[in-house]
């Protein structure tokens, strides 16, 4: 039975968001008739939810968590099982000591877009397997989920019923005059904004930012807001513990303005927080916006908007950094970074099953080495996609190859060092303040796919390559190939790093300037502060010098690298990093697994 006290904290943390999202509809009907009906809906919605106790939960993390990214059919199998029990079977194989979560890529009917154009958000694509299968993996592993509320198929129902003009889905959808200025509205494809369909009413021209195939929806319709509420509630029941908010920057229209990153916006995401808040703490909330920085940081809000919001100029400082073979702009930028508010952290990685953005690059690489980043991965197998900016002209939005291939060498072209290279990324990547997330053609060091993007037609598909099992299981039982190698490094260095308390999401973070402008630098500090790691990379193809003395390590400690297993026989000594080697240097440490 839900107590006053409930019923008050609902009221206090859900009626000025609902009056700050509505506010214009609540002055053309009249605030207390257009706010009031709403609350009371909504509260009706979440009552049965309620938690037992209604409080923001500031532990929902630590060093240990580590998440893998998937698709669901990622990995198939040959013996007629469903792709998700096989993906269950693979992580419980290989990786079940290593990452704690799963972000299972859209397991949902869909039309279009490998997923991201869904067709009905309670059901599970029969072609991948069933919610059974989705639950036995969350009961293995953490689940993030997708929740793609900007925009739904054109083959869903509720379009279906906009074209008919039948409930629910007639008012679903944004209605915009072909002859409107919509020139100011920032887009991340260069295909139409408006889409052109018969409908009772005579043709209409519906917003669709991604594709025709992908209509926007217009959540300044409550009933649209209330639909994802329930579908909200519904993962978190089917056992989501991140929920991820696919291209929230987009959600709120209006003519005239950008229509991306609207207050609106701001406060739809606060309003989901409060609503996971009230109904389960535990759950996290995850941003995608895949923009330049100053934009994607606005996202923690006044730490009461996203939990989590991914690190989007990580993948293409890094890979700079390590094309250039220095750290100029990857330390810039890190400097500039503000430690994640209380409850809050980033959301770390390299690769997903998009491409590199390269608008969160914007106004951080100077132009020729923009230009030498765009080259290389040309020549590494990549190719680009485009957008159209506010002035009409297509631009580069992203860069389309395997992170693996994409480190095959440098700007000065190909060489020897493509493994230790890539596995310097993922050091660098799983050492910063934040989680990490691994993709899983990452653990796997899969390579450019072009067969598959020959097949599809989409650039996108030469990083969403689908393994066979038992070539897959070939791969990683032959110590030679760069599948085994790569996957047994980074499982090992994975695993040490979970056992770190200075490498919490939330520790302490420092950038450190060494003199030698190849080796890339940052100290981290446990919460507790009894330990300390220095987090060292050659992020060049020679041997590097580094003097212990330009580290400041405090001389009543006993200091030894975490990764190789060896200690510091003095603190002013020198040593040399081979290329592309990381070191983890640190106070606190387990005696028995160094070699002294």
């Amino acid at each position: 039975m839900i107590d006053q006290a409930q019923h008050q904290a609902f009221n206090v943390k859900v009626k000025s968001l609902l009056e700050r999202i509505y506010g214009s509809r609540a002055m053309t009907f009249g605030r207390s008739e257009t706010i009031a009906p709403l609350l009371e809906q909504l509260f009706d919605l979440l009552q049965p939810h309620f938690a037992d106790a209604i409080a923001e939960n500031l532990n929902k993390w630590s060093q240990d968590n580590i998440l893998l990214i998937t698709y669901g059919d990622s990995i198939s199998s040959q013996k007629g099982e469903s792709p998700l029990v096989t993906l269950h079977q693979f992580l419980e194989t290989h990786l079940q000591d290593v990452v704690t979560g799963v972000h299972i890529l859209p397991f949902c009917p869909y039309s279009s877009d490998d997923g991201f154009a869904v067709i009905d958000y309670r059901a599970v694509d029969p072609d991948l397997g069933t919610w059974k299968d989705i639950q036995q993996i969350a009961q293995s592993f953490n689940l993030m989920v997708d929740l793609v509320l900007n925009h739904i198929s054109s083959q869903s129902l509720w379009f279906q019923n906009y074209l008919q003009g039948k409930q629910p889905g007639c008012e679903y959808f944004i209605e915009v005059a072909p002859e409107i200025d919509l020139s100011a509205v920032v887009r991340p494809r260069s295909s139409p904004l408006l889409v052109a369909v018969e409908t009772p009413r005579g043709q209409k021209h519906v917003w669709a930012t991604f594709s025709a195939d992908q209509v926007d929806l217009d959540f300044t319709n409550p009933d649209v807001f209330l639909e994802f509420v329930k579908i909200l509630l519904f993962y978190v029941q089917m056992g989501a513990k991140y929920i991820r908010l696919d291209a929230i920057g987009y959600l709120w229209k209006q003519v005239g303005t950008s229509c991306i990153h609207l207050p609106q916006t701001h406060a739809m995401v606060q309003l989901f927080r409060a609503i996971l808040e009230l109904v389960d703490p535990s759950v996290a909330l995850i941003t995608e916006t895949n923009v330049p920085n100053r934009e994607n940081l606005s996202y923690f809000g006044n730490r009461n908007e996203a939990h989590l919001i991914y690190n989007f100029s990580l993948p293409p400082l890094i890979l700079n950094a390590l094309l250039q073979g220095r750290a100029e702009h990857l330390k810039t930028w890190m400097m500039s970074m503000p430690p994640a508010p209380l409850g809050c952290a980033y959301f770390n990685f390299t690769a997903s099953h998009d491409g590199i953005g390269l608008r969160p690059s914007e106004g951080l690489l100077r132009e020729e080495e923009y230009q030498t980043l765009l080259q290389c991965m040309k020549d590494f197998g990549g190719t680009l996609s485009m957008r159209t900016n506010v002035q009409g002209v297509e631009t580069p939005y992203e860069i389309n190859i395997s992170f693996f291939d994409a480190l095959q060498g440098t700007a000065k072209g190909k060489d020897q060092w493509h493994i230790e290279r890539f596995i310097c990324s993922q050091t660098i990547m799983m050492s910063l303040e934040g989680i990490p997330a691994f993709y899983i053609h990452s653990l796997l060091a899969t390579p450019n796919d072009w067969e598959n993007v020959r097949k599809t037609g989409r650039k996108r598909s030469i990083n969403r390559h689908q393994w066979s099992l038992s070539v897959l299981e070939q791969q990683l039982k032959n110590p030679k190939s760069a599948h085994a190698i790569v996957l047994q490094e980074l499982s090992r260095l994975i695993k040490i790093r979970r056992q770190q308390a200075a490498f919490h999401p939330n520790a302490t973070q420092y950038t450190l300037h060494l003199p030698n402008k190849a080796l890339f630098a940052f100290w981290r500090q446990s919460m507790a502060r009894d330990q300390s790691i220095f987090s060292i990379h050659n992020l060049s193809d020679r041997k590097q010098k580094l003097k212990l003395s330009d580290l400041n390590l405090v001389t009543t400690d006993t200091w030894c690298d975490l990764i190789h297993k060896t200690c510091i026989q003095g603190i002013y000594d020198t040593l040399t990093l081979k290329p592309y080697q990381s070191l983890w240097i640190t106070n606190k440490f387990n005696r028995a697994d160094m070699d002294e």
